[in-house]
């Protein structure tokens, strides 16, 4: 086996040519190899959603996944990420011999930046052209809006995106203020009175990890404004990033807020 540059973190990792058997724990992941090189993708979790039709092996989801079915898998690689995946289970599948590259991404640059190394030093593969669109879509510049925004991630107990994410990231890029981007945590409980207040101008209702509906998140707020977004396009890194820009400024224009 051939010696790699190291993985986010800077774990070595050790395969022979090009990755032909990839299984992914991290959805916007999956969604990467597959609009790449779908016949390397084997292997998936239960929440990788996208493409709707993909067809592979399910090992369960992002914090259990089924180590002994990945190994079955046989993959060259297995992809991951420090926030979506536990570290017991990437630690036991590299005991286990299992090469496992492992993706840090808190920021938009940061998640085109480790992308690009996964697919040529990880994978060895060539960039993507959806990579580079991405690239070029993100770079354009945002004139700020000054608006503050809450963006609720899970309700009863309720959680926002606060501090150092890639969600954080994005809300910036499209000039809008995180108003609990200035705190410790990345992902704070809170509780309805401190998001439904009259200094937030919108309520961004994303359809995941929790999955906000008309029916389910606008009706707990009396004060501030909401909306419901595409999760995908505010949390997922990868292909959809080629799409998900135009997409949030839509939603937000409809709002009043850009």
């Amino acid at each position: 086996m051939t010696a790699r540059e190291g993985d986010d973190l800077g774990h070595p990792v050790s395969i022979d040519g090009p990755a032909a058997r990839v299984v992914s724990l991290v959805p916007s992941l999956t969604e990467a190899i597959a609009a790449t090189r779908r016949e390397a993708l084997v292997g998936a979790t239960e929440w990788c959603t996208h493409p709707a039709d993909l067809d592979v092996t399910r090992i369960r989801g992002t914090k259990n996944p089924d180590r002994a079915a990945i190994a079955a898998l046989e993959p060259d690689l297995v992809l991951a990420n420090r926030e979506e995946n536990r570290e017991l289970d990437i630690r036991r599948l590299r005991e286990a011999g299992i090469q496992v590259w492992v993706t840090v991404i808190e920021t938009v640059d940061e998640s085109f930046a480790s992308m690009r190394r996964m697919f040529t030093d990880g994978l060895c593969w060539d960039v993507p052209a959806w990579l580079l669109e991405a690239e070029r879509v993100w770079a354009e510049p945002v004139a700020s809006a000054g608006r503050r925004v809450a963006v609720p991630i899970w309700r009863d107990p309720w959680m926002v995106v606060g501090a150092r994410t890639f969600t954080g990231d994005v809300l910036d890029r499209l000039g809008l203020i995180n108003a609990f981007g200035d705190g410790e945590d990345r992902y704070p409980h809170v509780d309805l009175a401190d998001i439904d207040r009259d200094d937030i101008d919108l309520i961004l209702l994303p359809d995941e990890p929790y999955v906000f509906t008309a029916d389910d998140g606008p009706e707990a707020f009396g004060r501030a404004p909401t909306t419901l977004v595409s999760g995908r396009s505010l949390t997922w890194y990868g292909p959809s990033m080629v799409s998900a820009r135009a997409d949030l400024q839509r939603a937000l224009q409809q709002t009043g807020t850009t």
